[in-house]
């Protein structure tokens, strides 16, 4: 079995896959007299490909138990999609490079406390693994006509290792 080796999510690390979505640098100002604050423009949504539209829902996911192993991966090649926690709380991102799938090009993060994360359109991601608990999301992605997930099996599963300090693995 192959292993894929987990890293924090940080803005610089999972650019080329979409954005990052945190309050921890966001643009803010406040709004509404005062009483509260905007943070602003903290992902794109690119979903108007073949007359697409937004859409907003809730996924409820299932804690799962470590050890990980990825042996499936989709994309949504005609938009973005993002995944915002609705509750703190420990989940992994698995991701390669839009295009035509490499393992090779793979990359795991595990979040911290309130990070989101946008996939950019086409960009390769295992299915949502939450950690701990029954973890809610709320998902903008897009709807409209014309096939918009693609799924891959591995030919291998690939196990995730974490690094100590991720503090994980216990």
């Amino acid at each position: 079995m192959k292993i894929l080796q987990v890293e924090r999510l940080t803005r610089a690390a999972f650019a080329p896959f979409g954005e990052v979505i945190e309050l921890d640098g966001a643009r803010h100002f406040p709004i509404n007299g005062g009483t509260t604050e905007r943070f602003h423009d903290l992902a794109r949504v690119d979903v108007t490909d073949g007359g697409g539209r937004t859409l907003i829902n809730l996924f409820r996911a299932q804690p799962r138990a470590l050890p990980v192993e990825i042996a499936l991966m989709e994309r949504h090649p005609l938009g973005s999609q993002a995944f915002i926690p609705l509750q703190a709380g420990r989940y992994l991102v698995v991701v390669a490079p839009a295009g035509e799938f490499d393992p090779a090009h793979m990359r795991a993060f595990w979040t911290d406390a309130w990070q989101g994360v946008n996939y950019a359109k086409g960009v390769w991601h295992h299915p949502l693994l939450a950690l701990d608990r029954v973890s809610d999301f709320v998902v903008v992605d897009r709807g409209g006509e014309g096939p918009n997930c693609d799924e891959l099996q591995l030919a291998r599963p690939w196990r995730l290792a974490f690094e100590a300090s991720a503090d994980l693995a216990a």
